[in-house]
């Protein structure tokens, strides 16, 4: 099996790393540009930083702080939060960003998704869903950082996608975020079967092993995650790892 990618998924508050358990509480993990330096030397495939407070408190894009990561960053990177005009997108990636990443506008928007597609290309469009299982209907897409359900079944909001044109999808189970106890398997099968665009799974890694059921059980293309690249151990000390080549090729093979 060809090599799969696995993405740190970083985020944002304040210009400065967190990291958040299901959504709520986060933690402080250290300054952007430092964890990025970390992570050029352990060769890293991509990185994402979402910034969480973005569209709940309608900032705007670092555009500054993207400049510096793009400055110091040896692998691509996307920034996704409060993007919602096309003017933040080209701002974006003209700081240095190979690709953003929409959610909460994607959804609102009427024909956003398919204008960004036509203007950058699908390639350097990808639409977040933050999915959350609702007690009665299931698992239901969430919005405005978690904090609004749309009522929208993730399946048939990723056929949507699809059809807009995005370039692949970052699904995050937010049940699981932080919580280091593996991704949902079959959250990520039912929209990897579904789709025929990139799905990459992001919610729950605890171990290697669970990126590895993400591809071969879940189908996704690559996997994410936040955590299990920053902390170490039961007291969950701050920590930037990422695992070796031949840790990630016998994985996949």
């Amino acid at each position: 099996m060809k090599i799969k990618r696995i993405i740190p998924c970083l985020l944002l508050r304040n210009n400065g790393l967190v990291k958040t358990v299901k959504f709520k509480e986060s933690t402080y993990i250290g300054d952007p540009i430092n964890t990025v330096k970390i992570f050029n030397e352990k060769e890293v495939d991509e990185i994402f930083f979402l910034d969480i407070d973005a569209t709940k408190l309608k900032k705007e894009p670092p555009y500054e702080l993207i400049h510096n990561i793009a400055s110091e960053c040896f692998m691509p990177f996307a920034y996704g939060g409060g993007i919602h005009s096309l003017q933040q997108i080209e701002r974006i990636i003209k700081s240095g960003a190979e690709k953003v990443i929409l959610n909460t506008h994607a959804f609102l928007g009427e024909n956003f998704l398919k204008e960004a597609v036509s203007q950058f290309g699908s390639s350097t469009i990808a639409v977040s869903i933050d999915i959350k299982k609702d007690f009665l209907r299931g698992n239901m897409v969430y919005i405005k950082g978690g904090s609004q359900s749309t009522g929208m079944n993730p399946v048939d909001y990723a056929k949507r996608i699809e059809g807009e044109g995005a370039g692949e999808i970052l699904i995050n189970s937010i049940d699981r975020d932080g919580v280091m106890e593996g991704y949902d398997i079959e959250l990520i099968k039912s929209i990897s079967s579904s789709v025929k665009i990139p799905i990459i799974a992001c919610g729950g890694a605890g171990k290697l092993n669970d990126f590895s059921l993400a591809v071969k059980q879940g189908g996704a293309a690559a996997v994410a995650a936040g955590s299990f690249f920053v902390f170490h151990g039961k007291r969950r000390a701050v920590l930037i790892t990422y695992p070796s080549y031949s840790e990630i090729s016998d994985l996949f093979n």
